[in-house]
């Protein structure tokens, strides 16, 4: 399972038309081939980097089913498929494996705050009624829920298919002891790019990563120099990429990376209403954050 699902995989922004916030299909599938080609390990869609949250079922959908006709097989698809309910989460998954994604991504219920218990028994429930793998998404700063470390592992007793995390708590502490309880066993993935390399050293399995939108070929040299035993190099790569973590507080939620993305000439367009673009003045400070690391960048 983990030669399988590993290493660079771009949290992926959903690309929408500049003028009346459509999903624009054509950029999605230049982006998909721009992904591959930078050599990527794979691709998440419809995570909450894609605005997951700001789709329409239909086009929740219709993202899913594009996304495995423009990725054909040539990387494993991770897609979102986790709603509020539990009824919503399993039809979403349930038309998502009947497409051919490869694993199912559930986000924890957001809004109502399950407590660990309906956090448990609406994961099993989704897991039982598809065949695919199943990775928990936990983000409690987007969520306002967390995933505790036995809950993953009740989970993991109670339906085969669930194979794992993907954590973006950004605590480095709960990421490992969810290795721990799981006796190692767990898929650990990264959904934060500042502690991506520190989970990579306690045995996580990769990455979901935010700056591969931006910087794919650079992540990946990072993961790369951290699996020959660079961590020299690997270390120096994570602080060059770190500021642009630190350039999300500029703006409202996931507008800093579609900007990023643009900076670099691989536009996803706008993020969706009610988020609003950066300022002249922000942006202005993003170009700088952004060339920046293009020109350390040439050192690796």
């Amino acid at each position: 399972m983990s030669s399988k699902f590993r290493g660079v995989i771009p949290a992926m922004a959903t690309p929408f038309s500049a003028t009346d916030e459509s999903f624009d299909e054509a950029r999605f599938a230049a982006l998909v081939d721009w992904y591959i080609e930078c050599g990527v390990h794979g691709i998440s869609v419809a995570g909450s980097q894609g605005e997951f949250f700001a789709l329409e079922e239909k086009e929740h959908l219709r993202l899913l089913e594009l996304a495995v006709k423009c990725i054909n097989g040539r990387v494993p698809l991770l897609a979102g498929t986790g709603r509020i309910t539990t009824r919503e989460t399993i039809r979403i998954t349930k038309a998502a494996e009947s497409m051919g994604i490869d694993l199912a991504m559930i986000i924890t219920p957001f809004f109502i705050q399950p407590n660990q218990s309906e956090i448990a028994e609406h994961v099993v429930a989704v897991a039982k009624q598809t065949k695919l793998p199943v990775l928990i998404y936990n983000n409690p700063p987007r969520t306002g829920v967390n995933v505790l470390p036995p809950t993953l592992k009740r989970c993991m007793v109670e339906a085969d298919n669930v194979v794992g995390i993907k954590d973006s708590s950004g605590d480095v502490t709960q990421s490992v002891e969810y290795k721990l309880i799981t006796g190692r066993k767990a898929l650990l993935f990264s959904g934060r790019d500042t502690i991506a390399l520190s989970l990579f050293m306690h045995g996580g399995d990769g990455t979901i990563s935010p700056a591969a939108n931006v910087f794919p070929k650079l992540v990946i040299k990072m993961y790369d120099a951290f699996t020959k035993g660079d961590y020299k190099t690997a270390t120096a790569i994570s602080d060059v990429l770190a500021p642009l973590r630190e350039a999300w507080a500029w703006g409202s939620f996931p507008v800093v990376i579609k900007e990023a993305m643009a900076l670099v000439g691989q536009s996803a367009g706008p993020a969706r209403r009610p988020i609003a673009p950066l300022s002249a003045e922000r942006r202005a400070d993003l170009k700088k954050v952004v060339a920046n690391i293009e020109t350390a960048a040439k050192a690796f």
